[in-house]
Protein backbone atom coordinates (compact mmCIF):
# COMPACT_ATOMS: atom_id res chain seq x y z
CA UNK A 1 0.00 0.00 0.00
CA UNK A 2 2.82 2.16 0.60
CA UNK A 3 4.04 1.72 -2.90
CA UNK A 4 0.45 3.27 -4.20
CA UNK A 5 0.77 5.98 -1.81
CA UNK A 6 4.22 7.37 -3.25
CA UNK A 7 2.43 7.20 -6.36
CA UNK A 8 -0.65 9.11 -5.29
CA UNK A 9 1.60 11.62 -3.48
CA UNK A 10 3.50 12.18 -6.87
CA UNK A 11 0.65 12.75 -8.58
CA UNK A 12 -0.58 15.23 -6.39
CA UNK A 13 2.73 16.89 -6.89
CA UNK A 14 2.33 16.84 -10.83
CA UNK A 15 -0.84 18.48 -10.87
CA UNK A 16 0.01 21.30 -8.01
CA UNK A 17 -2.30 19.69 -6.00
CA UNK A 18 -2.57 20.91 -1.72
CA UNK A 19 -4.16 17.95 -0.29
CA UNK A 20 -4.85 13.91 -1.02
CA UNK A 21 -7.53 12.61 0.23
CA UNK A 22 -7.90 8.39 1.67
CA UNK A 23 -10.74 7.38 3.01
CA UNK A 24 -12.15 3.77 3.58
CA UNK A 25 -14.98 2.40 1.19
CA UNK A 26 -14.19 5.39 -1.29
CA UNK A 27 -11.94 7.11 -4.13
CA UNK A 28 -8.99 8.31 -3.55
CA UNK A 29 -9.57 12.48 -4.44
CA UNK A 30 -6.91 15.42 -4.57
CA UNK A 31 -7.68 18.87 -4.13
CA UNK A 32 -6.57 20.88 -6.48
CA UNK A 33 -7.06 24.88 -6.22
CA UNK A 34 -9.69 24.42 -3.90
CA UNK A 35 -11.62 21.65 -5.62
CA UNK A 36 -12.13 17.94 -4.97
CA UNK A 37 -11.32 15.53 -7.68
CA UNK A 38 -11.18 11.92 -7.85
CA UNK A 39 -8.14 10.10 -9.17
CA UNK A 40 -8.69 7.02 -10.86
CA UNK A 41 -11.56 4.50 -10.26
CA UNK A 42 -9.70 2.81 -7.37
CA UNK A 43 -11.67 2.12 -4.02
CA UNK A 44 -9.57 2.40 -0.96
CA UNK A 45 -11.31 -0.62 1.00
CA UNK A 46 -11.19 -0.33 4.82
CA UNK A 47 -8.17 -3.27 5.11
CA UNK A 48 -6.33 -1.17 2.24
CA UNK A 49 -6.40 1.96 5.24
CA UNK A 50 -5.29 -0.48 7.75
CA UNK A 51 -2.81 -1.92 5.96
CA UNK A 52 -0.61 1.83 5.29
CA UNK A 53 -0.81 2.40 8.40
CA UNK A 54 0.66 -0.44 9.68
CA UNK A 55 3.72 0.08 7.06
CA UNK A 56 4.13 4.20 7.62
CA UNK A 57 3.31 4.68 11.72
CA UNK A 58 5.84 3.35 14.19
CA UNK A 59 4.76 1.43 17.30
CA UNK A 60 4.04 4.54 19.45
CA UNK A 61 2.60 6.11 16.47
CA UNK A 62 0.20 3.16 16.22
CA UNK A 63 -0.62 2.79 19.95
CA UNK A 64 -1.15 6.73 19.55
CA UNK A 65 -3.70 6.41 16.67
CA UNK A 66 -5.32 3.21 18.59
CA UNK A 67 -5.83 5.54 22.17
CA UNK A 68 -6.71 8.71 20.59
CA UNK A 69 -8.21 8.19 17.25
CA UNK A 70 -6.53 10.31 15.63
CA UNK A 71 -2.56 11.12 14.58
CA UNK A 72 -0.66 13.97 13.12
CA UNK A 73 2.83 13.49 12.09
CA UNK A 74 5.47 14.16 9.30
CA UNK A 75 5.59 12.01 6.50
CA UNK A 76 8.60 12.10 4.25
CA UNK A 77 8.52 10.85 0.36
CA UNK A 78 11.96 12.62 -0.60
CA UNK A 79 13.96 15.13 -0.11
CA UNK A 80 11.96 17.56 -2.05
CA UNK A 81 8.80 16.06 -0.61
CA UNK A 82 7.28 16.42 2.97
CA UNK A 83 3.44 15.96 3.87
CA UNK A 84 1.47 16.84 6.93
CA UNK A 85 -0.57 14.01 7.82
CA UNK A 86 -3.83 13.13 9.80
CA UNK A 87 -5.04 9.72 10.19
CA UNK A 88 -8.63 9.42 12.17
CA UNK A 89 -11.33 7.38 12.20
CA UNK A 90 -14.33 7.79 10.74
CA UNK A 91 -17.79 5.45 10.90
CA UNK A 92 -16.27 3.44 7.82
CA UNK A 93 -12.78 3.19 9.10
CA UNK A 94 -9.45 4.97 8.80
CA UNK A 95 -8.91 8.32 6.80
CA UNK A 96 -6.21 10.24 6.00
CA UNK A 97 -5.24 13.73 4.63
CA UNK A 98 -2.00 14.18 3.32
CA UNK A 99 -0.57 17.91 3.05
CA UNK A 100 1.68 19.30 0.93
CA UNK A 101 4.05 21.09 2.46
CA UNK A 102 7.20 23.03 0.03
CA UNK A 103 10.37 22.01 0.89
CA UNK A 104 11.67 25.89 -0.46
CA UNK A 105 10.19 28.44 1.51
CA UNK A 106 7.97 31.39 -0.51
CA UNK A 107 9.54 34.43 0.29
CA UNK A 108 6.93 37.43 1.14
CA UNK A 109 7.38 39.24 -2.33
CA UNK A 110 6.38 35.70 -3.75
CA UNK A 111 3.68 35.27 -1.53
CA UNK A 112 2.55 38.80 -2.67
CA UNK A 113 1.63 39.93 0.46
CA UNK A 114 1.19 42.95 1.69
CA UNK A 115 4.03 45.04 2.51
CA UNK A 116 3.53 45.91 5.83
CA UNK A 117 3.66 41.97 7.23
CA UNK A 118 7.91 42.89 6.48
CA UNK A 119 7.53 45.14 9.61
CA UNK A 120 6.62 42.50 11.92
CA UNK A 121 10.33 41.16 10.80
CA UNK A 122 11.61 44.40 12.51
CA UNK A 123 10.14 43.68 15.75
CA UNK A 124 12.55 42.79 18.71
CA UNK A 125 9.43 41.75 21.20
CA UNK A 126 5.49 41.12 21.58
CA UNK A 127 3.02 39.08 20.04
CA UNK A 128 2.50 38.60 16.61
CA UNK A 129 -0.97 36.34 15.61
CA UNK A 130 -1.68 34.82 12.07
CA UNK A 131 -5.02 33.17 11.97
CA UNK A 132 -8.08 31.71 9.97
CA UNK A 133 -9.78 28.76 9.17
CA UNK A 134 -7.52 25.08 8.47
CA UNK A 135 -5.87 25.48 5.14
CA UNK A 136 -6.00 29.15 5.05
CA UNK A 137 -2.10 29.63 4.62
CA UNK A 138 -0.86 30.47 7.78
CA UNK A 139 1.38 27.65 8.55
CA UNK A 140 3.06 29.31 4.91
CA UNK A 141 2.90 33.17 5.94
CA UNK A 142 4.28 32.25 9.05
CA UNK A 143 7.31 30.59 7.34
CA UNK A 144 7.53 33.14 5.03
CA UNK A 145 8.52 35.62 7.55
CA UNK A 146 10.69 33.43 9.42
CA UNK A 147 12.74 32.99 6.65
CA UNK A 148 13.41 36.92 5.76
CA UNK A 149 13.91 37.29 9.78
CA UNK A 150 16.32 33.93 9.64
CA UNK A 151 18.41 35.43 5.89
CA UNK A 152 18.72 38.88 7.47
CA UNK A 153 19.47 38.79 11.35
CA UNK A 154 22.01 36.08 13.91
CA UNK A 155 18.97 35.58 16.74
CA UNK A 156 18.28 32.20 17.77
CA UNK A 157 14.86 30.89 16.87
CA UNK A 158 12.99 28.23 18.48
CA UNK A 159 9.29 26.62 16.49
CA UNK A 160 6.98 24.62 18.95
CA UNK A 161 5.17 22.57 16.38
CA UNK A 162 2.56 19.62 16.19
CA UNK A 163 3.83 18.81 13.39
CA UNK A 164 7.15 20.51 12.22
CA UNK A 165 5.72 21.89 8.52
CA UNK A 166 8.72 23.76 6.97
CA UNK A 167 12.37 23.22 7.54
CA UNK A 168 14.29 25.97 8.38
CA UNK A 169 18.42 25.74 7.95
CA UNK A 170 20.39 27.64 9.99
CA UNK A 171 21.47 30.51 7.65
CA UNK A 172 22.06 33.71 9.97
CA UNK A 173 20.28 32.65 12.67
CA UNK A 174 20.49 29.66 14.91
CA UNK A 175 16.96 27.84 14.54
CA UNK A 176 15.55 25.10 17.03
CA UNK A 177 12.43 23.32 15.52
CA UNK A 178 10.69 21.04 18.13
CA UNK A 179 8.14 18.49 17.44
CA UNK A 180 5.36 17.64 19.57
CA UNK A 181 5.25 14.08 20.78
CA UNK A 182 8.39 13.60 19.14
CA UNK A 183 10.71 16.42 20.59
CA UNK A 184 8.19 17.91 23.77
CA UNK A 185 4.82 16.47 25.51
CA UNK A 186 3.04 19.22 25.03
CA UNK A 187 3.02 23.26 24.02
CA UNK A 188 2.89 24.12 27.35
CA UNK A 189 5.77 22.22 28.88
CA UNK A 190 8.04 22.95 25.84
CA UNK A 191 6.74 27.33 25.92
CA UNK A 192 8.19 27.05 29.46
CA UNK A 193 11.10 25.33 28.74
CA UNK A 194 12.01 27.67 25.83
CA UNK A 195 12.31 30.84 28.43
CA UNK A 196 15.45 29.05 29.55
CA UNK A 197 16.65 28.47 26.24
CA UNK A 198 17.67 31.91 25.73
CA UNK A 199 15.69 32.60 22.72
CA UNK A 200 15.39 35.94 20.67
CA UNK A 201 12.28 34.26 18.64
CA UNK A 202 9.61 31.76 19.56
CA UNK A 203 7.06 30.08 17.07
CA UNK A 204 4.27 28.62 18.69
CA UNK A 205 2.35 26.34 16.10
CA UNK A 206 -1.00 27.05 17.84
CA UNK A 207 -2.29 28.74 20.71
CA UNK A 208 -4.90 25.94 21.54
CA UNK A 209 -5.36 26.20 25.62
CA UNK A 210 -5.47 28.65 28.12
CA UNK A 211 -1.91 27.43 29.65
CA UNK A 212 -0.46 28.24 25.98
CA UNK A 213 -1.64 31.32 25.59
CA UNK A 214 -1.10 32.84 28.88
CA UNK A 215 2.76 31.46 28.73
CA UNK A 216 3.10 32.95 25.20
CA UNK A 217 2.05 36.19 26.46
CA UNK A 218 3.85 35.77 29.54
CA UNK A 219 7.26 35.28 26.82
CA UNK A 220 6.10 38.25 24.55
CA UNK A 221 5.77 40.35 28.12
CA UNK A 222 9.35 39.55 28.96
CA UNK A 223 11.47 40.92 25.78
CA UNK A 224 10.54 38.18 23.31
CA UNK A 225 9.48 38.14 19.73
CA UNK A 226 6.19 35.05 19.42
CA UNK A 227 4.96 34.27 16.37
CA UNK A 228 1.46 32.09 16.75
CA UNK A 229 -1.42 30.95 15.04
CA UNK A 230 -5.18 30.90 16.12
CA UNK A 231 -8.17 29.66 14.36
CA UNK A 232 -10.26 32.67 14.23
CA UNK A 233 -12.02 34.55 11.15
CA UNK A 234 -10.31 38.32 11.58
CA UNK A 235 -8.76 40.46 14.26
CA UNK A 236 -12.06 41.29 16.74
CA UNK A 237 -12.90 37.83 17.26
CA UNK A 238 -9.32 36.90 17.80
CA UNK A 239 -8.67 39.62 20.48
CA UNK A 240 -12.20 38.29 21.72
CA UNK A 241 -11.21 34.39 22.18
CA UNK A 242 -8.13 34.87 23.74
CA UNK A 243 -9.56 37.28 26.52
CA UNK A 244 -12.55 34.51 26.99
CA UNK A 245 -10.44 31.69 27.30
CA UNK A 246 -9.57 33.13 30.76
CA UNK A 247 -12.23 32.92 34.00
CA UNK A 248 -13.67 36.02 33.88
CA UNK A 249 -12.20 37.28 37.27
CA UNK A 250 -8.96 37.14 35.35
CA UNK A 251 -10.02 38.70 31.93
CA UNK A 252 -9.55 42.41 32.73
CA UNK A 253 -5.51 41.77 34.04
CA UNK A 254 -5.18 39.78 30.04
CA UNK A 255 -6.84 42.26 28.64
CA UNK A 256 -4.48 44.91 29.88
CA UNK A 257 -1.90 42.08 29.17
CA UNK A 258 -2.64 41.92 25.64
CA UNK A 259 -3.00 45.51 25.12
CA UNK A 260 0.50 46.15 25.88
CA UNK A 261 2.08 42.76 23.81
CA UNK A 262 0.15 42.44 20.77
CA UNK A 263 1.93 44.06 17.97
CA UNK A 264 -0.01 42.81 14.97
CA UNK A 265 -2.72 40.38 13.75
CA UNK A 266 -2.76 39.10 10.07
CA UNK A 267 -5.87 37.48 9.02
CA UNK A 268 -6.21 35.10 6.20
CA UNK A 269 -9.22 33.55 3.55
CA UNK A 270 -8.22 32.38 0.70
CA UNK A 271 -10.30 33.68 -2.03
CA UNK A 272 -10.55 32.15 -5.43
CA UNK A 273 -8.40 33.85 -8.39
CA UNK A 274 -9.71 34.49 -12.16
CA UNK A 275 -7.15 32.12 -13.38
CA UNK A 276 -8.71 29.22 -11.25
CA UNK A 277 -6.32 29.00 -8.79
CA UNK A 278 -6.46 30.67 -5.00
CA UNK A 279 -4.91 34.04 -3.14
CA UNK A 280 -5.31 35.20 0.40
CA UNK A 281 -7.42 37.99 1.56
CA UNK A 282 -6.02 39.48 4.37
CA UNK A 283 -6.83 41.72 7.15
CA UNK A 284 -3.61 43.55 8.82
CA UNK A 285 -3.87 45.07 12.67
CA UNK A 286 -0.80 46.89 13.64
CA UNK A 287 -0.38 47.96 17.10
CA UNK A 288 -1.17 52.10 17.31
CA UNK A 289 -2.22 54.06 20.62
CA UNK A 290 -5.75 54.08 19.12
CA UNK A 291 -5.77 49.96 18.58
CA UNK A 292 -3.96 49.53 22.38
CA UNK A 293 -6.93 51.90 23.51
CA UNK A 294 -9.19 49.99 22.43
CA UNK A 295 -8.46 46.89 23.47
CA UNK A 296 -7.58 48.42 27.00
CA UNK A 297 -11.19 49.78 27.20
CA UNK A 298 -13.12 47.01 25.38
CA UNK A 299 -13.97 48.82 22.70
CA UNK A 300 -13.37 45.63 20.16
CA UNK A 301 -16.66 47.06 18.36
CA UNK A 302 -14.85 50.03 17.21
CA UNK A 303 -11.53 48.08 15.92
CA UNK A 304 -12.52 47.55 12.27
CA UNK A 305 -13.06 51.05 11.92
CA UNK A 306 -9.79 51.63 13.06
CA UNK A 307 -8.39 49.57 10.50
CA UNK A 308 -9.81 51.05 7.97
CA UNK A 309 -9.29 54.67 8.76
CA UNK A 310 -5.59 53.46 9.24
CA UNK A 311 -4.96 52.19 5.88
CA UNK A 312 -2.86 55.42 4.26
CA UNK A 313 -0.71 55.97 7.79
CA UNK A 314 -0.23 52.67 8.90
CA UNK A 315 -0.72 50.19 6.50
CA UNK A 316 -3.47 48.30 8.25
CA UNK A 317 -6.47 46.92 5.93
CA UNK A 318 -10.17 45.31 6.37
CA UNK A 319 -10.81 42.47 4.23
CA UNK A 320 -13.19 44.52 2.46
CA UNK A 321 -10.37 46.96 1.43
CA UNK A 322 -7.94 43.98 0.75
CA UNK A 323 -10.80 42.53 -1.44
CA UNK A 324 -10.89 45.82 -3.23
CA UNK A 325 -7.22 45.50 -4.30
CA UNK A 326 -7.19 42.28 -5.31
CA UNK A 327 -10.34 43.69 -7.58
CA UNK A 328 -8.17 46.58 -8.53
CA UNK A 329 -5.05 43.90 -9.43
CA UNK A 330 -7.78 42.21 -11.93
CA UNK A 331 -6.71 39.23 -9.70
CA UNK A 332 -10.09 38.24 -8.69
CA UNK A 333 -13.96 39.04 -9.95
CA UNK A 334 -16.61 41.24 -8.59
CA UNK A 335 -18.76 38.10 -7.83
CA UNK A 336 -15.66 36.88 -5.94
CA UNK A 337 -15.66 40.23 -4.09
CA UNK A 338 -18.97 39.64 -3.26
CA UNK A 339 -18.94 36.55 -2.27
CA UNK A 340 -16.04 37.16 0.35
CA UNK A 341 -17.22 40.37 1.33
CA UNK A 342 -17.64 41.18 5.19
CA UNK A 343 -20.48 43.96 4.40
CA UNK A 344 -21.96 42.97 1.02
CA UNK A 345 -24.30 45.54 0.67
CA UNK A 346 -21.88 48.23 1.47
CA UNK A 347 -19.43 46.53 -0.91
CA UNK A 348 -21.90 47.25 -3.40
CA UNK A 349 -21.53 50.33 -3.00
CA UNK A 350 -18.24 50.93 -3.28
CA UNK A 351 -17.97 48.73 -6.27
CA UNK A 352 -20.23 51.34 -7.72
CA UNK A 353 -17.68 54.47 -6.36
CA UNK A 354 -19.23 54.98 -3.31
CA UNK A 355 -17.50 55.35 -0.34
CA UNK A 356 -14.08 54.87 -2.03
CA UNK A 357 -14.00 56.22 -5.49
CA UNK A 358 -14.74 54.55 -8.41
CA UNK A 359 -12.94 51.10 -9.10
CA UNK A 360 -12.20 50.90 -12.71
CA UNK A 361 -11.16 47.73 -14.22
CA UNK A 362 -11.21 46.35 -17.74
CA UNK A 363 -13.56 43.68 -17.99
CA UNK A 364 -12.52 42.27 -20.91
CA UNK A 365 -9.20 41.59 -19.16
CA UNK A 366 -10.49 39.51 -16.45
CA UNK A 367 -11.67 36.80 -18.52
CA UNK A 368 -8.60 34.12 -18.38
CA UNK A 369 -8.00 32.23 -21.51
CA UNK A 370 -10.29 29.15 -21.37
CA UNK A 371 -8.46 25.95 -22.42
CA UNK A 372 -10.25 22.40 -22.28
CA UNK A 373 -9.62 20.58 -19.34
CA UNK A 374 -8.75 16.97 -18.86
CA UNK A 375 -10.69 15.95 -15.54
CA UNK A 376 -9.62 13.05 -13.81
CA UNK A 377 -11.70 9.60 -14.27
CA UNK A 378 -15.40 9.81 -12.91
CA UNK A 379 -15.15 13.75 -11.94
CA UNK A 380 -17.89 14.11 -10.54
CA UNK A 381 -20.70 17.54 -12.35
CA UNK A 382 -20.37 19.55 -9.14
CA UNK A 383 -16.61 19.37 -9.66
CA UNK A 384 -17.18 19.48 -13.40
CA UNK A 385 -19.08 23.18 -12.80
CA UNK A 386 -16.57 25.23 -10.85
CA UNK A 387 -14.41 27.14 -12.53
CA UNK A 388 -10.57 26.10 -13.02
CA UNK A 389 -7.34 27.49 -14.36
CA UNK A 390 -7.40 26.04 -17.71
CA UNK A 391 -4.27 24.14 -17.21
CA UNK A 392 -4.53 20.39 -17.76
CA UNK A 393 -4.84 18.07 -15.44
CA UNK A 394 -3.25 14.89 -15.87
Amino acid sequence: MEKKLKIYLKSLKVNDGSDLHLKSGSNVRMRVHGVLRLLGEERMAAKDMEILAEEILNMDQAVSLKKEKSLDFTYILDEESRFRVNFFYQTDGLSAVFRNIPVKIPTIEELKLPEVIKEFTDLHRGLVLVTGVTGSGKSTTLAAILDRINNRDKKHIITIEDPIEFIHKDKGCLVNQRAIGQDANSFGSALRGALREDPDIILVGEMRDLETIDIAMHAANTGHLVFSTLHTLDAKETIDRIIGMFPTNEQNRIRTSLASVLEGVISQRLVQTQDGKRTAAIEILKKTARIEQLILENRDFEILDALFEGNEIYGTQTFDQSLIDLFEQRRISEEVVMQNATNPADMKLKLQGIGRGAVKVNNATNNAEENDIVAFKNEDEESKSRPHSGRKIL
